[in-house]
């Protein structure tokens, strides 16, 4: 095969392998790190209960027993397996596409408003996917006689609040999402980028695909880390809205106030964000090398080729 009907034939792949990949990252990760975002959940929401951590997963123990930590585990992989899909796909997309709307000399200059013009774009559709399961998980995690998981909770959540329901959280989820998928999408280009640059000694292609995975985890927990702190104001509106029936974006301003807005459960998100975002950046890459494709980051975007 020549090598312009190889590079076709790696385009024509590449959303699609990036999609499954988005599924694998996103959904196995955030399925894993369930009892951090259910004792983070009610932290948010009963502060006086949970107080900390450990003292979280206390009570979680004593009134729900071992079973209890996993309690919202399916709308959390089917939701965000969705959002996965979504995210990672529709991002190769639309780095493509603004890079080939800018030009060769553009796409270098502006690479990083590349970057998060095409996080920022394929959030919106992608929390579009995720907000019905996030929606019912908040409220399977904080409300334990609610419903046992998504079978029975989804419907009861419609029952009371109709199917609109299921999306009156889409604005604030927003407002969590797309600051942290444009701070986990450019920082980690960026930092991915500097390790290359300043850290390892020989350019990308000449490293081993072992260490290029190690760096996509380094600098991904690093990136998850910023993602943590930049969107955990949305985060907690996000649970309060989604636990209480007619709750409002003022009603949880009132009782969280601004400072615990950003604050309460910040510790314990920073620890599962950036595990689970250098994880998620490890295993999408993995499955890149796994279907022939390059890892993420190290390069400028690929510029369009100039038309003759």
């Amino acid at each position: 095969m020549s090598l312009g009907k190889r590079s076709r034939c790696t385009r024509l792949l590449s959303m699609p392998c990036c999609t499954a990949g988005g599924i694998l990252s996103c959904g196995l990760t955030h399925m894993t790190v369930t009892p951090l975002d259910l004792v983070k959940c009610n932290m948010q929401i009963d502060p006086a209960k949970y107080k900390s951590i450990s003292s979280g997963f206390g009570v979680l123990l004593k009134e729900q027993g071992a079973r209890g930590f996993f309690r919202g585990w399916v709308p959390t992989l089917l939701g965000y397996s969705a959002q996965g899909a979504c995210k990672f796909g529709f991002y190769e997309f639309f780095k493509k596409y603004y890079t080939d709307l800018a030009g060769p000399e553009n796409a270098a200059k502006y690479k990083t408003l590349i970057y998060l013009a095409g996080s920022a774009s394929a959030e919106v559709i992608a929390d579009i996917a995720l907000c019905p399961f996030e929606a019912v998980k908040v409220r399977v995690q904080t409300q334990p006689g609610f419903a046992r998981g998504l079978s029975d909770g989804l419907p009861k959540f419609v029952k009371a609040e109709g199917a609109l329901g299921l999306y009156k959280g889409i604005v604030p989820l927003w407002g969590r999402q797309i600051p942290y998928t444009m701070m986990k999408f450019a920082s980690f280009e960026t930092i991915v980028e500097m390790i290359y640059k300043y850290s390892i000694p020989v350019p990308k292609d000449q490293c081993s695909k072992n260490l290029q995975l190690g760096v996509s985890f380094a600098g991904g927990y690093v990136a998850g880390v910023f993602c943590a702190i930049v969107s955990h104001p949305a985060d907690n509106l996000v649970s309060f809205l989604n636990n209480a029936k007619g709750a409002t974006v003022g009603d949880a301003v009132k009782k969280l106030g601004v400072w615990g807005l950003f604050t309460r459960g910040l510790p314990l998100r920073i620890v599962m964000i950036g595990t689970l975002t250098g994880a998620q950046w490890g295993i999408y890459d993995a499955f890149k090398v796994f279907v022939g494709l390059p890892t993420t980051g190290g390069a400028a975007p690929a510029a369009a080729p100039a038309k003759v």
